[in-house]
C-alpha cells in the first residue's frame, strides 16, 4: 500500500512527498483508517515504528474533511497528551511537517519554559494543542485554557505516562473534555495501569496491533559487552574509535552520570552534551538541535529522552547503564533502527547489573549476544580470588582466555584457610586492648 492509496487531501500528499514518505508502516496502515473513520482505537507498536504519523495524518485530514473559513474559528479541537517536553517538541513539529499545506495552527505546552509565551500563544488560538500533563493542568487551574472544544484526544506513550506518576493528570484532564470525543491510544507496552485506564477513557474501541507487544524492531542488531564500572569509559572509547562511529546516543542512569561521562568524553577530544530532566528546556533543545546537525558527535541522555528523540538514520545507541525497567531497555534501542532502517545497540554490563540484563532479555524474548571483550574483563565482585604474594608460585593463574570464573567450584574452606593463624592472632590482640567480647555481649544490646 501506497500513501496515495489512502483517503488523503493532496495537500497532505504533497507534504508527505516532501518528507519522501511513499509507505505507510504497519501501524500506519492499520490504524489510520480506522481514525479516519472516527473509531476510538487502542494502538500497540514497537518504539520507532512511526506512530506519530499513524494519529497526525488522519487527525489533519478529519479537521480538513470539517472545515470552514468562514465559521471555523482557532480553537483546541485537537488535544495530544504526551509524556516528556522533547516527545511534545517532537510531535508538535511532525504536525507542522505534515500540515504545512493546510491552514490550521499547532501548539506546544511544555514546563520549564516560560508560562506567558504560552498564554500569548493560546490567547491567539490553536486547532491542535500539545501538551505535558503537569503545565496543561497548571493552566487549566489558572483557567488560561478551555477544553471543551477538543473533539479528538490522542493519549501518546500511556505506559510512560503512568510510570511518571502522571495517572491523576490524565484523570483530571479527561474530565475536562465532552464525552463525545474520539479518542486514541498508543503505548508500546500494555502493563495492567494501561489497561485498566482503556475502559474509563475509550469506548467501543478498536485494538491495533502492529508489533508482539514488548517486542524490539528486527532491525536493530543488538549486542552487550561484560565491563566493570571502572572502565566502562575506557572501552566506549576504545569502540568510538576503532569503529569510526559517525554519531552516537549514549543512555546513563542518573542525571549526575551523564554530565560526568559528558565531561570525560570532551576531556579525551570527543564532542558530547548530556541531556536530563535538571537541564533547562533551553538547554535541552540546544544540546538536541547541536546533536541533529552534527556539531555535537556524542549525546548523553537519561530516562527521560528514551522516547523524546527522533533522529533520522541514527545509526548507534548505548546502554552506558542496564536500564532498571526492562521496558526501557527497548524505548532505549527503539532510537536507533527507526522507519525501517539499520541500527546497532550496544550495552554495557558490570557484574551487578546481570540480573537487570536477564529482565530485559526475559521481556524481549531473546538472549543478546555477548561480544568478546579481553581488554577490560569483568569481575565477580562478590567472591574473593586467592592473591599471589611475592616469591609464591600462583597455581591459580589464569590467561585472558581461560574461564575467569573457574575457581568458583573449589571448596570455600581452602581459599581461606590461610586466613586462620592471622585471624587468631587479631581476635587476641582485640581481647587483650578491649577486653573480652564475652564480657562486652553482657553490657551491651544488639
Amino acid at each position: 500500500m501506497l500513501f496515495n492509496q489512502l483517503e488523503f487531501c493532496p495537500q497532505i500528499l504533497k507534504a508527505l512527498e516532501d518528507q519522501g514518505y511513499e509507505a505507510p508502516s504497519l501501524i500506519q496502515e492499520k490504524a489510520i483508517p480506522v481514525v479516519l473513520s472516527g473509531s476510538d482505537i487502542l494502538g500497540c507498536a514497537q518504539t520507532g515504528s512511526g506512530k506519530t504519523a499513524a494519529f497526525a495524518l488522519p487527525i489533519l485530514q478529519i479537521l480538513w474533511n470539517k472545515y470552514d473559513s468562514s465559521t471555523d474559528h482557532k480553537r483546541i479541537r485537537t488535544l495530544i497528551l504526551t509524556p516528556t517536553r522533547e516527545l511534545a517538541v517532537q510531535i508538535y513539529d511532525n504536525f507542522r511537517d505534515y500540515g504545512k499545506y493546510l491552514p490550521f495552527s499547532c501548539g506546544v505546552i511544555v514546563g520549564g519554559v516560560n508560562q506567558k509565551q504560552q498564554e500569548t500563544m493560546l490567547s491567539r488560538g490553536v486547532d491542535i494543542l500539545v501538551a505535558t500533563p503537569g503545565r496543561l493542568c497548571d493552566l487549566i487551574d489558572q483557567r488560561v485554557l478551555s477544553l471543551n472544544s477538543v473533539e479528538i484526544f490522542v493519549l501518546d506513550e500511556a505506559d510512560r505516562m503512568l510510570d511518571m506518576g502522571f495517572i491523576s493528570s490524565v484523570r483530571k484532564i479527561a474530565e475536562k473534555l465532552k464525552v463525545d470525543r474520539q479518542t486514541l491510544m498508543f503505548s508500546a507496552t500494555m502493563p495492567d495501569e494501561v489497561v485498566s485506564l482503556v475502559d474509563t477513557l475509550l469506548k467501543d474501541y478498536k485494538r491495533i496491533n502492529a508489533a508482539p507487544v514488548s517486542s524490539t524492531v528486527e532491525t536493530i542488531s543488538q549486542r552487550v559487552y561484560f565491563v566493570d564500572t571502572a572502565h566502562k569509559k575506557d572501552l566506549l572509547l576504545d569502540i568510538l574509535a576503532d569503529e569510526n562511529i559517525p554519531q552516537a546516543l549514549v543512555f546513563t542512569r542518573t542525571k549526575r552520570g551523564a554530565d560526568i561521562l559528558a565531561r570525560e568524553l570532551l576531556k579525551d577530544g570527543v564532542q558530547a552534551a548530556a541531556i536530563h530532566g535538571n537541564k533547562t528546556q533551553n538547554a535541552r533543545q540546544a544540546a538536541l538541535k547541536s546533536f541533529k546537525n552534527g556539531s555535537v558527535r556524542i549525546l548523553i541522555a537519561t530516562e527521560i529522552a528514551a522516547r523524546g528523540i527522533d533522529i533520522k538514520e541514527l545509526p548507534y545507541v548505548f546502554n552506558y547503564n542496564i536500564p532498571e525497567e526492562a521496558e526501557m531497555y527497548i524505548h532505549r534501542i527503539g532510537r536507533t533502527g527507526r522507519a525501517g532502517l539499520a541500527g546497532i545497540a550496544i550495552s554495557f554490563c558490570n557484574y551487578e547489573e546481570r540480573p537487570l540484563l536477564k529482565e530485559a532479555e526475559k521481556l524481549i524474548r531473546k538472549s543478546i549476544p555477548v561480544a568478546e571483550n579481553l581488554k577490560y574483563p569483568s569481575v565477580d565482585t562478590t567472591i574473593r580470588k586467592k592473591v599471589s604474594r611475592p616469591g609464591m608460585q600462583n597455581s591459580n593463574a589464569e590467561s585472558p582466555s581461560e574461564n575467569r570464573f573457574s575457581h568458583i567450584a573449589k571448596p570455600a574452606g581452602k581459599r581461606f584457610s590461610s586466613y586462620s593463624s592471622r585471624s587468631n592472632n587479631y581476635a587476641d590482640k582485640k581481647q587483650h586492648k578491649f577486653g573480652s567480647f564475652e564480657k562486652k555481649q553482657n553490657t551491651k544490646q544488639y
